[in-house]
């Protein structure tokens, strides 16, 4: 598990909307910047999650649609160790 040099803007624990990475794509679900790159969202839901090594953090770059895939993000996003996935973004 890598640390992140990205600090949340507010103090609370829940993904924040006006905080989103930039890779994610428009919709509901996706990753803020406190987001550590523990891996386990892509290791849940690969595909709706992916890494961005480069930066030290994950993003959606697929929004759910099936049923099986929102149940995946849902998991994803309660296991996350940081809260940074949320799913209160655009269309939500």
């Amino acid at each position: 598990m890598r640390c992140s040099r990205h600090q949340p803007t507010t103090e609370n624990q829940m993904a924040n909307s006006q905080d989103k990475v930039p890779e994610n794509v428009p919709g509901p679900y996706y990753n803020d910047i406190s987001c550590i790159d523990c891996g386990m969202c892509p290791e849940i839901a690969p595909l709706i999650f992916k890494r961005q090594d480069d930066a030290g953090y994950s993003y959606v770059y697929r929004q759910p649609v099936t049923p099986e895939e929102i149940a995946l993000a849902e998991d994803a996003r309660e296991s996350c160790p940081t809260e940074s996935i949320g799913r209160d973004g655009d269309g939500a």
